[in-house]
């Protein structure tokens, strides 16, 4: 899915491309992919690597980027990768344009996509750690099935028909939330929710942040929605946080609570914005506010970030 959408994104973006290779595994080598009214052929990671592209997008699991992006890197061409397998090496960069594309270097040759939820949620936060420091995050996700994947999205719509499918899930998920997302550790947590712990500080650059999240599937096509509550050093006024945060390129605010008008991910997907409502003053603790913050986890989220990533490179590169 995020494959596609990349391929969407790279088109409407009119990334420049001189010569596109799409890159499967070899079972799937000889099928036929069209792109800018042409029809391109997949073909293996051997002859990928051959080819010396100058850019690599990843899509492909954590495991087979550890065994292939050092081998396109080795060849000069920069790696730019969706899965969790590089995110939290200390030599490699976690990158929201938005927020550090301004640190990559030609020296970048491997660079990592952040986690879908990570990267709508720090967005949102960056004027406010900037401006006020943030101590403290309490997040709780409620992500669609699209961010497992097409049988997920299928489970779901079998079960909204009354029919049997294959479960990918270990419960039904259509009429259900199940606060599961990812494998459980010894701690009881989540590797989905220690993604966001990690992330978040590696992205704002500040290990001092004190993270805790809870990941909730629900029964959504697309769209990862969140409710997030912040703790900073420094007091704030609410307006002004409201402000800021609309002013954050690649935001758009929806926040009028007289009309209704707060995000919800019905309306976000498909689009490239980060969503953010219901902002408002956490009335139980000093410096503390929540906000309501939307994406679409296979743009913005995944495939856009990543293009964007490719744009930087690209005129870094020259």
């Amino acid at each position: 899915m995020v494959g596609n959408t990349i391929l969407k994104v790279l088109a409407e973006r009119s990334f420049p491309i001189t010569a596109l290779y799409c890159v499967a595994s070899e079972r799937s080598v000889g099928k036929e992919i069209v792109f800018g009214g042409s029809t391109h052929k997949v073909i293996g990671l051997e002859q990928a690597v051959s080819l010396r592209p100058d850019i690599a997008i990843f899509s492909a699991g954590g495991s087979t980027s550890k065994d292939w992006a050092p081998k396109f890197a080795a060849v000069g061409t920069v790696v730019i990768d969706n899965s969790s397998a590089w995110r939290m090496d200390e030599d490699k960069k976690l990158v929201v344009p938005e927020i550090n594309g301004d640190t990559l270097t030609k020296e970048d040759k491997i660079i990592a996509n952040p986690n879908c939820s990570t990267i709508q949620m720090v967005l949102a936060l960056r004027e406010i750690h900037r401006n006020f420091g943030i101590k403290r995050l309490v997040i709780s996700t409620y992500q669609s099935v699209s961010g497992t994947g097409v049988a997920a999205i299928e489970q779901m719509q079998s079960e909204r028909k009354g029919e049997t499918t294959k479960m990918v899930y270990p419960y039904p998920i259509d009429m259900n939330c199940l606060p599961h997302g990812g494998d459980f550790d010894e701690t009881g947590y989540t590797s989905e929710e220690m993604k966001l712990v990690h992330e978040t500080r590696k992205i704002l650059g500040d290990q001092s942040i004190q993270v805790t999240a809870t990941v909730v599937r629900v029964p959504v096509r697309g769209g990862h929605s969140e409710a997030v509550n912040v703790e900073t050093h420094k007091p704030f006024d609410i307006n002004e946080v409201r402000k800021m945060i609309a002013q954050t390129p690649g935001i758009k605010v929806q926040d009028l609570p007289e009309t209704n008008t707060y995000p919800m991910p019905l309306y976000a997907e498909g689009k490239d914005e980060v969503f953010v409502g219901r902002i408002r003053t956490d009335f139980s603790q000093p410096n503390t506010l929540n906000m309501w913050v939307v994406a679409d986890n296979l743009r913005k989220g995944a495939a856009t970030n990543a293009v964007q990533i490719a744009e930087r490179v690209k005129d870094i590169i020259g």
